[in-house]
């Protein structure tokens, strides 16, 4: 397989955000469950495993770009420091 690499071979956005959208999905379900946990203090139901899957699906993808963005910037960082 080879790497998503552009013209000055570093990876795009785009692709960092894909490696870590699995990361970013299932952050956001384990604190979207213990955030409506807490939340049970002021009368809200708390969601169910589920609910909690499938909200993490669907934040996963801004919360993986705002990550990749974010990643991207310290390689661009760490390889203008070398």
């Amino acid at each position: 397989m080879s790497v998503p690499e552009g013209k000055s071979g570093r990876w795009p956005v785009w692709a960092v955000a894909l490696v870590l959208y699995p990361l970013a999905a299932g952050a956001a379900a384990v604190n979207l469950f213990f955030l409506f946990l807490v939340l049970q203090a002021v009368g809200l139901r708390a969601l169910t495993p589920i609910e909690s899957i499938v909200g993490g699906i669907i934040l996963g993808v801004p919360f993986a770009w705002i990550s990749g963005k974010w990643m991207r910037g310290l390689i661009d960082q760490a390889e203008d420091d070398a």
